[in-house]
């Protein structure tokens, strides 16, 4: 531990080789570790007799919860906003997110605005969440989008923990950068890993790594014409896989962004991937997918998109 006046030691372990050369780069306006540079969030929800409720928060910068909105459809479910009083993900960021969804409950997470991952110049940014849903619970986990500006060097993993009867949709955008500003594909490098397990182990892991530099995205087989890249993933392994797949192909194929679903490994669910030209119409498409996921496995529509 540093004393006063020290800087703090600059971490030598990056969460996947490739991010290994940036973690030796130390930060000069605040270190990793610094105050304002671990950012950690703690959600717990609970089934109550009132239904769902936040029984459980803690945030440190730049994380920040407000309370809940009680504007689900579902008549038990709760929701959380996150805020950041921040402008965006800075070099040297480490973000903790830990949520967890007791027996019973039913629960929507999402952040108030798009993530901004700023411009770096030494080191990187990484966020590692954690999300746990125990018998017969729901999470819906849908931030807004991530924006990564000229430079950005992002690694985030997340890793979903399932119990028996337990059900989770989970959904990310990912846009290139100030797409307005005509910036496009400037960002360093990026690498987002999704894992689910249930109670017999590993159910899927998903990994996506983009690296401008070292391989153009833009090529056919990879993002070609398209800029911004969507994600979702229905995690139901109760479920009646091929027809719940079926019935979202059918719900995203016809749309504005160009969208598909497919069924995932170890009847664990349904993946849904969207390519488009603006983060609003790859958006909107992945929202369809979690809008009939949402009918089928909980027989209420998903909220709406109103941060208020």
């Amino acid at each position: 531990m540093a004393t006063d006046g020290e800087p703090l030691p600059e971490e030598t372990d990056a969460p996947h080789p490739t991010f290994a050369e940036y973690a030796a780069e130390p930060v000069p306006q605040a270190a990793v570790g610094a105050p304002g540079k671990d950012g950690v969030l703690e959600l717990t929800f609970a089934d109550t007799a009132g239904g769902t409720a936040l029984v459980e928060d803690y945030a440190t910068v730049p994380f920040h919860i407000s309370g809940t909105l009680g504007h689900d459809p579902h008549p038990d479910a709760e929701t959380v906003f996150v805020q950041s009083p921040t402008g965006g993900i800075a070099q040297g960021d480490r973000h903790d997110i830990t949520v967890t969804v007791r027996e019973g409950a039913v629960a929507n997470v999402s952040t108030q605005s798009s993530t901004k991952v700023q411009s770096m110049e030494c080191n990187y940014a990484a966020a590692d969440t954690t999300l746990s849903v125990e018998a017969g619970g729901h999470l819906d986990y849908v931030p807004e989008p991530t924006i990564l500006h000229e430079n950005a060097r992002y690694c985030q993993d997340l890793r979903l923990e399932l119990a028996a009867d337990a059900t989770a949709v989970l959904s990310d955008v990912v846009v290139p950068g100030r797409l307005a500003r005509g910036e496009a594909f400037a960002f360093e490098r990026y690498r987002s890993t999704v894992e689910a397990a249930g109670p017999d182990g590993l159910l899927f892991t998903d990994t996506t790594h983009l690296a401008p530099e070292e391989d153009d995205p833009t090529v056919p087989g990879m993002l070609g014409e398209f800029a911004v890249y969507g994600t979702a993933f229905v995690v139901a392994p109760d479920a009646d896989i091929d027809g719940l797949s079926d019935a979202i192909h059918e719900v995203v194929a016809d749309r504005e962004a160009r969208a598909g679903a497919s069924a995932l490994p170890n009847d664990a669910g349904v993946s849904v991937r969207a390519l488009g030209h603006r983060a609003e119409t790859v958006t909107a498409t992945l929202r369809a997918a979690w809008n009939h996921a949402r009918q089928e496995l909980l027989g209420a529509p998903a909220p709406s998109g109103r941060k208020y």
